[in-house]
């Protein structure tokens, strides 16, 4: 069984969307330098930035329209981002953000369900 793994926030304003978090939930906001992204911390980590209370999920926040969806995302830890985008495609779902390598932590796409709704899929690139 899949499980959600992360989130994902878009915003039009990066500060402005920071201190909305920070300041309504209390989250941890860490800009990513040179890039419009965000991680979102809302539960403790450990060193390897896994979370410490079973359960919890962190995040992230990007700019709107950079290649992702313009609403809030779920992101599902998968086996294979590879052989899910086949299984959204034979149930009638499509792929809408290609597969990619993620700063060498894993594999990353969306993809669009029955209904209109986005969904990230997430590999972690073993070690």
């Amino acid at each position: 069984m899949d499980r959600v793994c992360h989130f994902e926030i878009p915003y039009d304003d990066k500060e402005r969307a920071a201190r909305f978090y920070q300041n309504v939930f209390g989250w941890e906001i860490e800009h990513m330098e040179g890039m419009d992204y965000s991680m979102v911390i809302t539960t403790p980590t450990d060193e390897m930035m896994q979370c410490k209370e079973p359960g919890g999920i962190n995040g992230g926040m990007y700019k709107r329209g950079d290649d992702g969806s313009p609403t809030p995302v779920v992101v599902m830890q998968v086996d294979s981002c590879e052989q899910r985008i086949k299984d959204v495609e034979a149930a009638g779902g499509s792929a809408v953000v290609p597969l990619r390598e993620m700063g060498g932590m894993g594999l990353y796409a969306q993809v669009k369900d029955t209904e209109g709704n986005i969904v990230g899929l997430w590999q972690p690139l073993q070690d």
